[in-house]
């Protein structure tokens, strides 16, 4: 091997001690001589990527939209694209979500709003002749109530006597209370 000099740059050393081995023994010495085994910096690729106007105009216009109207534009573009809420599975298959079938989504939409299960029977008046029978009907049909907590139910009417019944029960109820002379709605 040639002798090296403590001035001489690393490439200099490098040409000195290339000259002196076979092809492999170069290019691994070239390498271990490099820039990135030296605690020197690699060049990193050029952060000036150049886009069409087309994705710059897109992007500069989706920046200036307040938060409503972004979640506006996420829900159009998932509909645009037929994309789904569902989490995609990051391991395994390679296959896409699949979109919900739209028939499903027709048919939810032409199903009623809401039927109703839970029903509350209210009070709304009584026939003041028939006060104490609607004072009875009351302390019947409502578990743990005394007279006196009937008397003073029936004399703040119109009140909602029981809530979240099932809608045979508030029925049942209705007929007892009717029976006794009071006026009932079923909500």
């Amino acid at each position: 091997m040639s002798f090296i000099c403590r001035g001489q740059t690393a490439a200099t050393r490098l040409n000195a001690v290339a000259r002196n081995m076979d092809t492999y023994s170069r290019q691994r010495a070239m390498i271990c001589l490099s820039a990135a085994h030296r605690n020197e910096a690699m060049p990193l690729p050029s952060p000036d990527k150049t886009y069409p106007p087309k994705i710059v105009k897109i992007v500069d216009e989706i920046s200036t939209l307040n938060l409503l109207e972004v979640a506006d534009l996420n829900s159009l573009l998932k509909q645009r694209l037929n994309i789904s809420d569902a989490p995609v599975m990051m391991a395994g298959g390679g296959m896409p979500a699949a979109a919900p079938p739209k028939e499903e989504e027709e048919e939810e939409a032409a199903a009623p709003a809401a039927v109703q299960t839970n029903f509350a029977v209210k009070i709304k008046a009584f026939d003041a002749a028939k006060k104490v029978a609607v004072i009875k009907a009351v302390k019947g049909v409502m578990e743990g109530m005394n007279l006196v907590q009937a008397k003073k139910f029936v004399e703040g009417v119109p009140a909602i006597l029981k809530e979240d019944l099932a809608k045979d029960e508030a029925e049942k109820m209705k007929e007892t209370l009717v029976a006794a002379g009071a006026e009932i709605e079923i909500e």
